[in-house]
């Protein structure tokens, strides 16, 4: 009985899909979503590709550290404005990463910043407050200047230092940056595991795809009982997949010569004088427009 319910239900479905003109399985070659090649839209496949791949890692680290440091510092919504339109330039011009994808990227930052912005900058209230207000026929919703000022400072400010820290993902892979943390000194269990999870994530959003892709073929996600359903034994299968291949991982990594310690290649790359020379400008430019507007 069952198995005739299912197939009375996949041919409603692929007869409605044919009425449509649209299909809910991907096509051969496709997966569904804007990508398919492996890797193409991460952080580690932009760093990849960045015109700066070649300078110091650790130059790039003390550069995007500084640039969220004096955003944050001189607590200037000006100092980081600049911040903010200066990084986007490097991360679209330098890093080579195509416009479109880099407000792709900011697109969640600042719908949550919006948000938080309103609420800083509104209030409700039963008396008529504010500088400027609306009558709800029930409550007053008002605006201060003052409030509005510092929503404009905490979204510029939040904006800058988002935009410090893509120039760093967007050009240091973590294999790179878990070398800058090395020579930092930083314990190395901790920049064992941070590299080792990091991966680990990957590998586990690649199994989750192909399970969600088997269970849309059949139908698992055809309403929303069904999508819950599917949704909650995906989870489940994939938390006991990864304990397995964490098992299978760690085995390889074993045959492989693993005794506790992760050995990675890196290049030489030394900073360069005039490479100084442009973080040494941007920081004094950056002064140089705090105590202009002070």
């Amino acid at each position: 009985m069952k198995l005739q319910n299912f197939h009375s239900r996949r041919r409603r479905c692929l007869i409605h899909e044919s009425e449509s003109g649209r299909s809910s399985f991907p096509a051969a070659g496709q997966s569904g979503s804007r990508h398919f090649a492996p890797g193409v839209g991460s952080m580690d496949y932009y760093a990849s590709q960045s015109g700066l791949r070649k300078w110091n890692d650790g130059y790039k680290v003390a550069a995007a550290c500084t640039a969220l440091l004096l955003c944050l510092v001189l607590n200037r919504p000006e100092i980081s404005a600049a911040v903010f339109i200066s990084m986007g330039i490097v991360n679209v011009r330098a890093n080579l990463v195509p416009l479109r994808d880099y407000i792709g990227f900011l697109k969640i930052p600042i719908a949550f910043l919006a948000l938080g912005s309103v609420a800083i900058a509104c209030g409700i209230s039963a008396e008529p407050l504010g500088d400027y207000r609306i009558w709800l026929h029930w409550r007053y919703l008002y605006l201060t200047r003052e409030g509005i000022r510092q929503a404009m400072e905490l979204f510029f400010k939040a904006m800058g230092s988002v935009s410090a820290m893509y120039f760093l993902a967007l050009s240091t892979s973590a294999g790179q940056l878990a070398g800058v943390l090395r020579k930092a000194h930083v314990p190395k269990i901790i920049v064992e595991l941070m590299n080792m999870i990091y991966r680990f994530i990957f590998i586990l959003t690649k199994v989750q795809k192909s399970m969600k892709i088997a269970a849309v073929s059949r139908l698992g996600y055809m309403d929303f009982k069904t999508s819950c359903r599917s949704f909650g034994q995906t989870g489940g299968n994939l938390f006991l997949l990864s304990l397995r291949k964490a098992d299978t991982y760690y085995d390889a990594m074993v045959s492989r010569g693993y005794e506790g310690e992760f050995f990675f290649w890196e290049e030489e790359k030394p900073v360069k004088f005039w490479q100084a020379g442009i973080l040494a400008l941007y920081v004094l430019g950056l002064l140089f427009l705090y105590f202009l507007v002070k």
